[in-house]
């Protein structure tokens, strides 16, 4: 397939990452729908610059009815790639003093709401086509070994928990599945002294998410295409999502 005839959707484009990743998408000469919950953003901006080739949709992603709008909108689209980014942070608290509201919204955004969007919009992608989530090395069990974030970090382990049961319940679709770590970057989640700047490491994601059309099962992977730990030892970092039932255990990334 030529790179001109590529069609993804970005959910999540209003700013940060994926404002960057919708704009190098467009770039390479894909055709891209990006979404905003806002009308009048930076994404905007960028799609009178693309000419046509960088559409804008309004979608507010915690809503289950904004989300069934969009994708009767979509309706005979065909996607090469569906990609969610969605994250909020509310602050370096211990869980302890985390309020129950406070919990829900960053569960519901972070958690709930992109795997709520994969459901919704899936049948759009076409076969060996991509879908793919912006996940975070914080999500990482192994990994956590350093005090802050709690919550932010809990909502990355569930959200990759919850997308290795996608994999698992949609393994025959012929789909590639990918979480992504981007790495840490400036941007408004990241904060001002983050390492990376979207636009390093954005290209070198969408390399990777080229470079892995057509893989089986779910990976977990940073910007350099490097598999991410899901767990201390035991389980594959590849998911082959067995149809076989197994008893619970210990998924430790």
């Amino acid at each position: 397939m030529s790179s001109s005839a590529r069609r993804a959707l970005v959910l999540g484009a209003s700013r940060g990452l994926g404002l960057v990743l919708a704009d190098e998408l467009a770039r390479r000469g894909w055709h891209v729908t990006a979404t905003a919950r806002q009308e009048g953003s930076e994404l905007q901006a960028r799609a009178d610059a693309w000419d046509g080739r960088l559409k804008v949709e309004s979608l507010e992603m915690t809503s289950p009815e904004q989300l069934a709008a969009l994708r009767g909108r979509l309706e005979g689209c065909r996607l090469d790639l569906l990609f969610v980014n969605a994250a909020i942070d509310r602050g370096n608290l211990s869980i302890d003093e985390v309020p129950t509201d406070m919990f829900t919204e960053v569960m519901i955004t972070n958690t709930l709401s992109p795997l709520r969007a994969l459901e919704a919009l899936r049948g759009l992608v076409a076969p060996g086509g991509t879908v793919a989530v912006m996940s975070s090395e914080q999500g990482s069990i192994s990994r956590n070994t350093e005090d802050g974030y709690e919550l932010y970090k809990a909502s990355k382990a569930a959200l990759n928990q919850l997308m290795r049961s996608y994999a698992t319940r949609h393994a025959d679709d012929g789909h590639t599945k990918l979480l992504i770590d981007p790495g840490h970057n400036r941007t408004r989640l990241g904060g001002a002294d983050a390492p990376l700047l979207p636009q390093e490491s954005i290209p070198a994601v969408v390399d990777v998410l080229e470079a892995q059309v057509g893989a089986p099962g779910l990976q977990f992977l940073d910007r350099h295409g490097e598999t991410v730990p899901w767990q201390d030892s035991g389980l594959p970092n590849r998911q082959t999502c067995s149809s076989s039932r197994q008893g619970p255990t210990h998924d430790r990334r």
